[in-house]
Parts: structure tokens; C-alpha cells; sequence
């Protein structure tokens, strides 16, 4: 049986100072005499030498094998224990962490207590930083950190800058944060280092502590601390703002922007993309001053800046077209030796492009290519730079100079894609150059490039806008055939440029195999299909149509209301087009020009004058001036109806209203109705009245009055007419000759007849 040696008075004494003169040796490497001046963790002790690693495998293996409450009578594990001169802290420290359980562990800490030749506690402080690793991986981890906390206070074992490190983050982990600011509130101020605070900062922001965090923070961030803050310090608080947790209570911009500076003036700046969060974010709420002055103050602080943060001040100058001042930041960057990177000129060139600025985009272009760098290095342009430039030159009609700069794309080694294709095609589409379009699509699909329906859409748009519907819907069928699916757009625009042309059948199958497809129905389908079949007169299918328009949630638009009212004007539906005016009164849209036009239309037709006339002084009182064909439908009914007073005062009335004399054609109403109601003379002096006020006669107008003329066999007259044809250069057509041979063959005038068609005045020759 093992027995404990007895040792003297003096030996015990003797040891004691041994462990002490120990402890003190290795402080300098520990926390327990520096810890305010070290801003990290426990700088790790020298590791132990070899001798000492096989020593702490035979202590762990006699601890294991003995029981514990023979440990203090076992002969050979009190002297692995124990030795003379003393093993250091972390020999002990590391028996502890080797033991397998945390109860072994405690078993062990207390062996310690009890058996240590030394009363110095602070020699147990890392055998019980090693109890609590043990402790804190256990299942009921909190309520046993906090009790062997508060039994270190006890037992008076001071704790070492890991262990308090571990108690924090431990309680944090497992949202016992009340037990971390105990623990930190409690630490001797010493051992409150930039490391110990940046463990309770994390924690404290995890838990949305926000603004006991930032107490904490400014005691470090203040002028001459001694505890400041380092880069990891940064990384913390910058995360912790920039979570998007419910938990964390976000601070204001102005905040956030000064905390950023105060953090600049210990040297510590936000990663780059932390920074860009940060400035994209002042961006989106529209306060580009401040994050151009964030920037500022970042480089007067020297901070690494890089690209991108300016990147993101780029962008929203662009989206407002405010070049100049994307400009200014632009030299700036060059000024302080920020590299430009391809995403920087991306945004600039986009926009240059986007106000039209071409050739100052090729220019930059340029500039990339003829270094760029402040070292002389070129930054190459990508895909999407040379795709944005060939766009841009296509929108301003360029599109010739967009193909040499693709070939010039190739010749730098960048394969042109589906968009630089699909830039090109849309280009020459729009211009009418279907053929060039054309050659381009097939050229794509020859190179390996595989087109999209962005592709497809630039053909069929370019197609239908150019007359060429029927064309656009044979290419369409086409890619089908081969597996490419249309969209939305593709389908809007077959469907309009089909109702456009009064194909409506056509149309109605588009639109079903536009449903049958899945794609979603927007609402310009529905007004093309509406506008289609009120021109064709099926005004039943556009009325169908208009429910399945409300049912998939649109409003009726005014073009709508518009072909609805005068489709059920045609069909003499008025009850409906009623329905239609007190439809569009509830929903707040007002009949327009057109729509008044309509009604106007219509009631002239069914002969009601009084109301037609009532119609459009209603229409001017709504602010809305009647358009010439308003004017020429309402005379032109007045005098069919032989109302020739009212239609007379009516084109007067316009003259007054719209400051502009009748139009010619509505003269030759006027002209022929006087003459029908046998008023050749007035007729005569309308058309007098015609040159004064600077409308010019046409042939119908001569004509006319030929006819008029040759009813009362005034030849004088008819003459002097002739005459005026000449001087207006209004060539006579078949009608006038057929009338004048007829009259002037009949009366013996056939020589001035053959003079008037030469073109010479017959009036003068005849006195």
C-alpha cells in the first residue's frame, strides 16, 4: 500500500517559494501581468518539453485508473504531481483538459486545492480555465459555468483572460447575456483588454445590446485608450450593424457614419465589402452626399480603399445622369491611386451610352486598352462592356459601327455572346433593315451561339413594326418548331400588329395559344384584342373580351372605353355605349376627342342634329376642341339633311374657335351642297372666300362647281374658273374633262376647251 512521505517543516516552505519563484517566471507569457496591455487571448506558453508531455499521459492514466479518493495516498501520482522544484501552471493545465469527464476534471481541481504544497491560489488559475472548457461542453453548461463561477470567487482563484473570454462567450452562446456582463462587470479592470471587450461586443450585438455594446465600444474608440480597438474590433461592430437580424436595433446613418470615422482614427477600417454595404446603403435613400463624404474622409484617414465602395457612388450618379460629378469622383479615385476596376468603367461607359454619349464610351473604351492603371497595366474590357458600348452605338443608329466593334471584340479574344447578337439584331430591326436582322440570327446559331426568345422578340417586333405581321407569325411558327418558346412580349406584339391589320381571327388563335402556353396575359393583350374586334364590328367578342380583362384584375384604359363606344355606336347599340360613358364616369376617366367624335358620329347619322350639336358644345365646355373630321362629319350631315344655313354657321364657328379656316375638303362640302340647292353663286363666293382666307381648291372643288356651273349654263363664270384651275396648278382628271367636253362641245367652246387642257387661259381670249 502506498503511503504519503512526510515532509519537514522546512522542505514545505522550501517548495512553496519554488512554485511561487515558478508562477512569477511565466507571467510575462501570461495574462495575469500584462493582460491590460495585450489587446488578444492568452499568448500561449512555450510548449512543454517532452519529458513533461509523457509525465501528463501517466498522471491522466493514473488518474483514470485510480479512485479518486485515493489519489492523496497513491505515492507515484502525488509525486508526478507535485515534483521539486515545481511543474509549471500548464502542466497541470493540461492533466486537466485531458481528463474525460468534467466530473473527473472537478475531482482532479479539488485534489489540487487540497493537496498543493502552495497556498498561492493563483497557481490553480489554469487548472480551473482547463475545468471550465470541460464544463462548457456538458449539456447543462450554464447553470455549471455560473456555479464554478461563483465558486472561483469563493475559493479566491483569480481568472485568467481565456477563462474570462470563455465565460462570456459560453453564457452569450447560450443566450445567458445577463451572466456575461456579470462575469465582465465583476473582472479586475486589468484584465479588461481590447480582446475581453471584443468578445462581450460580439456577444452583446448577437443579442440586439446594441447600446450597451456601444458604451463599451466608446471607452476603447475614445482619443488616447488604452484598450483600443483592432481590426477585429472592426469586424465585429461592422457585422454586427450590417445584420439583417430583427434582433439588432440598427442605428441611424449619421451614427453609423460616425462610428466608421471615430474607428478611422485608430486605424481600423471596414473590410470592402462591409464599406460598400454601408455606401450602397446611403445611396439607396438618396443621401449620395454623405456617402461621397464618407469616402472623403476615409482617404484623408489614408484607409486601403478599393473600388468598389466607389463603385457603388457610381452607379446611383448614373441612374440619375449626373455625369459630371460621376466624373468628379472618377478623378478622384485616380487621384488617390484607386485602381479603377472593369466594373468601374462598366458604369461609367453604361451610362455615357444611356444619354447618348457614345463616342465618349468608345473613348473610354480606349483608355482601358492604353493603361489604365496608375502602374501602366491595361484592364481589359469584358463581355459586358463591349455588349453595352454595341447597344448603345445600335440605339443611335449606328448599327454598322456596332458590327466592327464585335469584330473587334473578337479579335481581343472575348467570344460575342447571345446579347451581343441580340443588340445587333434589335438594331437593324428597328431601322427597318429586317434582312440584316435576319442574316445576323442565322449567323448566331451558325457561330454556336444559342438564340433566347429576347432574340426571337427583337425580329418579331422589328417585323410587325415594319408591316410585316404575317411574316413576323410564319418566323414565330418557325421557332417553335425548333423548341423556342415565345413569352409575354412575343405574343403581345404578334396579337396587336394582327388586330392592327384587322387579322382578328388570326389573332383569337394567337391569344388562345398564348393561354394554352402558361404565359401570363398582360394587359395591352386585351386592349388589342378589344380594338380589333370593335373595328371588325363584333362588338359581342369585344365585350367578352373586356370581362375576361376585369376578371384577370386590369382597368380599362381610354383607347379601350374608346373602341368599345364607338363599336356600339356602329351597331347603334347606344343603350350600350351609354353603359360604356357611365362605366368610364365611375371609374374617373373622361371622354376624350375621340370618344365625343363618336357620339357625334353616331347621331348624325341617325339625323339627330340637336343632340349631335349639343354633343360637341359639350365637348368644348369639357376643355376639348373638336378635331376636323368632327367638324367635316357634323357639316357633312347638316347638309346632306339640307341643312345648309346650320352647316354654314358651324364652319364659321370653327373658324372663330380653332383660329384656323376650314380645311378643303370641308369646303367642298359646302361648295357642292350650295350647288345641289341650286346657290352656284354663293358657291362661287364660298370659293372666293376660300382664297382669302388661304385654303387652296383642289380638283374636287373645281369640279364641283363645273358641274354647278354648267346646270345654269353660266359660261362667264365657268371660264373665269378655268382660269383659276391654271393659276392654282391644279391639273385637271378625267372627270373635269368628261364635264367641260360635254358643256363646251355643246355650246360651240370647243377651241377653249383644247386651250385649257394646254394650259392656257381661256377667259381673256373669249373678250
Amino acid at each position: 500500500m502506498n503511503t504519503t512521505l512526510p515532509i519537514s517543516k522546512n522542505s514545505k516552505l522550501l517548495l512553496r517559494l519554488c512554485i511561487r519563484l515558478l508562477f512569477l517566471e511565466l507571467q510575462p507569457a501570461s495574462d495575469l501581468l500584462h493582460c491590460h496591455f495585450c489587446s488578444e487571448a492568452n499568448p500561449k506558453p512555450p510548449p512543454l518539453p517532452e519529458d513533461d508531455e509523457s509525465k501528463i499521459t501517466q498522471a491522466v492514466q493514473l488518474l483514470q485508473e485510480t479512485p479518486h479518493q485515493e489519489w492523496s495516498s497513491f505515492q507515484s501520482l502525488q509525486s508526478l504531481l507535485f515534483p521539486f522544484p515545481p511543474s509549471s501552471p500548464r502542466f497541470l493545465f493540461k492533466i486537466t483538459r485531458s481528463l474525460p469527464s468534467t466530473s473527473q476534471a472537478l475531482n482532479f481541481f479539488k485534489h489540487l486545492q487540497q493537496n498543493s504544497p502552495s497556498q498561492d491560489t493563483q497557481f490553480l488559475s489554469y487548472p480551473f480555465q482547463a475545468l471550465l472548457e470541460q464544463a462548457g461542453r456538458e449539456h447543462d453548461a450554464g447553470s455549471l459555468l455560473f456555479k464554478l463561477y461563483q465558486d472561483s470567487k469563493e475559493w479566491e482563484i483569480p481568472l485568467t483572460v481565456n477563462a474570462a473570454t470563455l465565460l462570456i462567450r459560453c453564457f452569450g452562446r447560450l443566450e445567458m447575456v445577463d451572466k456575461s456582463l456579470i462575469v465582465y462587470n465583476e473582472l479586475d479592470p486589468s484584465l479588461k483588454n481590447t480582446h475581453i471587450r471584443n468578445v462581450l461586443i460580439d456577444v452583446l450585438l448577437r443579442d440586439g445590446r446594441v447600446e450597451y455594446a456601444l458604451r463599451v465600444l466608446d471607452e476603447m474608440l475614445q482619443p488616447l485608450s488604452e484598450v483600443p480597438p483592432n481590426d477585429t474590433t472592426g469586424v465585429i461592430v461592422f457585422y454586427g450593424l450590417m445584420r439583417r437580424d430583427k434582433k439588432v436595433l440598427k442605428l441611424s446613418e449619421e451614427d453609423t457614419v460616425n462610428l466608421v470615422l471615430k474607428f478611422g482614427k485608430h486605424n481600423v477600417f471596414p473590410k470592402t465589402n462591409w464599406l460598400t454595404q454601408l455606401i450602397t446603403r446611403l445611396c439607396r435613400n438618396w443621401n449620395i452626399n454623405k456617402a461621397c463624404d464618407v469616402l472623403h474622409e476615409l482617404l484623408t484617414l489614408q484607409a486601403p480603399l478599393e473600388a468598389a465602395p466607389f463603385n457603388a457612388v457610381l452607379t446611383l450618379l448614373g441612374r440619375n445622369g449626373d455625369v459630371g460629378r460621376m466624373v468628379s469622383v472618377f478623378g478622384e479615385m485616380k487621384e488617390s491611386d484607386i485602381q479603377p476596376d472593369v466594373v468601374t468603367f462598366g458604369i461609367v461607359i453604361n451610362q455615357l451610352c444611356k444619354l447618348g454619349r457614345v463616342d465618349d464610351a468608345i473613348e473610354l473604351l480606349n483608355v482601358m486598352g492604353g493603361g489604365s492603371r496608375s502602374d501602366g497595366a491595361s484592364i481589359g474590357a469584358d463581355v459586358i462592356i463591349y455588349n453595352t458600348l454595341i447597344d448603345g452605338l445600335c440605339k443611335v443608329g449606328r448599327q454598322e459601327e456596332g458590327l466592327h466593334l464585335m469584330e473587334r471584340m473578337k479579335s481581343n479574344g472575348l467570344a460575342p455572346n447571345t446579347r451581343t447578337y441580340t443588340c445587333l439584331i434589335d438594331g437593324f430591326c428597328k431601322v427597318g433593315e429586317i434582312e440584316r436582322g435576319k442574316e445576323l440570327f442565322d449567323q448566331m446559331k451558325k457561330v454556336g451561339v444559342s438564340p433566347n426568345v429576347i432574340s426571337v422578340n427583337a425580329l418579331v417586333d422589328g417585323m410587325c413594326r415594319h408591316g410585316r405581321v404575317n411574316s413576323a407569325v410564319e418566323f414565330f411558327t418557325n421557332m417553335q418548331e425548333k423548341e423556342l418558346k415565345g413569352n409575354e412580349n412575343t405574343y403581345t406584339c404578334l396579337i396587336t400588329g394582327l388586330c392592327k391589320g384587322d387579322n382578328i381571327d388570326k389573332a383569337v388563335d394567337l391569344f388562345d395559344q398564348m393561354l394554352r402556353s402558361g404565359c401570363s396575359v398582360g394587359p395591352n393583350v386585351y386592349y388589342s384584342l378589344i380594338s380589333g374586334f370593335s373595328r371588325a364590328g363584333r362588338i359581342d367578342d369585344a365585350s367578352n373580351i373586356l370581362s375576361k380583362l376585369k376578371a384577370a384584375g386590369f382597368h380599362t384604359d381610354i383607347v379601350c372605353y374608346r373602341a368599345l363606344f364607338s363599336g356600339f355606336c356602329k351597331e347603334n347599340k347606344i343603350d350600350k355605349a351609354y353603359e360604356i360613358i357611365k362605366e368610364m364616369e365611375e371609374v374617373g376617366i373622361k371622354l376624350d376627342s375621340v370618344s365625343y367624335h363618336s357620339v357625334i358620329i353616331y347621331f348624325c347619322r341617325t339625323g339627330d342634329f340637336a343632340v349631335a350639336h349639343r354633343v360637341m358644345k359639350q365637348m368644348i365646355k369639357q376643355g376639348l376642341i373638336p378635331t376636323f373630321a368632327t367638324y367635316e362629319a357634323l357639316i357633312h350631315s347638316y347638309c346632306l339633311n339640307g341643312k345648309i344655313k346650320n352647316a354654314m354657321k358651324l364652319a364659321h364657328d370653327m373658324s372663330s374657335l380653332l383660329k384656323v379656316a376650314p380645311n378643303t375638303k370641308i369646303f367642298n362640302i359646302l361648295v357642292e351642297s350650295l350647288c345641289k340647292n341650286n346657290r352656284t353663286k354663293d358657291a362661287l363666293r364660298m370659293m372666293d372666300d376660300m382664297r382669302v382666307k388661304g385654303v387652296k381648291p383642289d380638283t374636287t372643288t373645281f369640279n364641283t362647281m363645273f358641274r354647278g356651273l354648267k346646270e345654269k349654263n353660266l359660261l362667264e363664270d365657268a371660264f373665269r374658273l378655268m382660269d383659276g384651275m391654271i393659276e392654282h396648278a391644279c391639273n385637271p382628271d378625267y372627270i373635269t374633262t368628261e364635264i367641260l367636253t360635254e358643256w363646251l362641245s355643246a355650246v360651240g367652246e370647243s377651241e377653249k376647251l383644247k386651250s385649257f387642257l394646254q394650259g392656257c387661259k381661256v377667259s381673256a381670249s373669249t373678250a
